[in-house]
């Protein structure tokens, strides 16, 4: 487990990152590839739309674009300020400080849940999916951005040393473990040789398919002797 896949380091980093963060995030996760993301979404307007992880409130602000009814979880107090300044803390967007792992909203109480730069940070990311499906409504889509695997074995051990990584193989085995279904992966990236995320849209099973979801789900799950990839972070 990477040093920033603990909870309260992640707390503790984000206390200093948040001061500059909006200025570095723009060279790895820019408006153009939040707006293509945001695209393959395909908000309807009258979605109510939940963001894990919502950090400054960079990735609201896009939602907003597609529906009035947003609402942001993020477990860095420090993060959510620099939100609230943006858009108040009950005016356009409502705000929860929580963790990704333990979601404090009812079954089914979202049409759509989105995510961009939180999953590196969950501590067991399976769980936080699993909380994803439990919370969007059957049928739902979810889309949850993270960083790719570098493909050069140096930067590799750096990058398992600080956080989750991972590569699209090991992304569909997170999501079908969670329980989701028309799971699709694009990689995405700001200019050659800057970091490349990994965006994964699925759905949630609507009613009559989530027994048969479930069933094949544990088969699979049964059958990989892998341990689970763990990772940290809270929304």
């Amino acid at each position: 487990m990477g040093v920033l896949e603990d909870k309260a380091n992640a707390r503790l980093f984000y206390k200093y990152l948040s001061k500059v963060y909006d200025r570095i995030n723009q060279f790895i996760w820019t408006e153009a590839m939040r707006d293509d993301a945001l695209e393959w979404f395909a908000i309807e307007a009258d979605d109510r739309v939940l963001d894990v992880g919502c950090g400054t409130g960079f990735a609201t602000e896009g939602l907003l674009q597609y529906t009035d009814d947003v609402h942001g979880l993020d477990q860095s107090r420090h993060q959510m300020e620099k939100a609230f300044a943006k858009f108040g803390t009950r005016d356009r967007v409502r705000f929860y400080r929580g963790d990704a792992e333990r979601l404090p909203f009812a079954d089914d109480a979202f049409d759509k849940v989105w995510s961009s730069g939180s999953i590196e940070y969950w501590p067991n990311p399976v769980d936080a999916l699993a909380e994803f499906r439990r919370v969007v409504k059957p049928g739902g889509r979810v889309l949850v951005v993270g960083p790719d695997y570098p493909d050069n074995p140096l930067f590799q051990r750096l990058a398992d040393a600080i956080m989750l990584f991972y590569d699209e193989s090991e992304a569909q085995r997170m999501f079908e473990k969670a329980g989701f279904v028309d799971i699709e992966h694009h990689i995405q990236q700001n200019a050659p040789g800057t970091p490349r995320a990994i965006t994964t849209i699925a759905r949630a099973p609507a009613a009559d398919e989530a027994d048969g979801a479930v069933a094949a789900n544990a088969a699979a799950g049964d059958a990989d002797d892998a341990p689970d990839s763990e990772v940290d972070a809270e929304a």
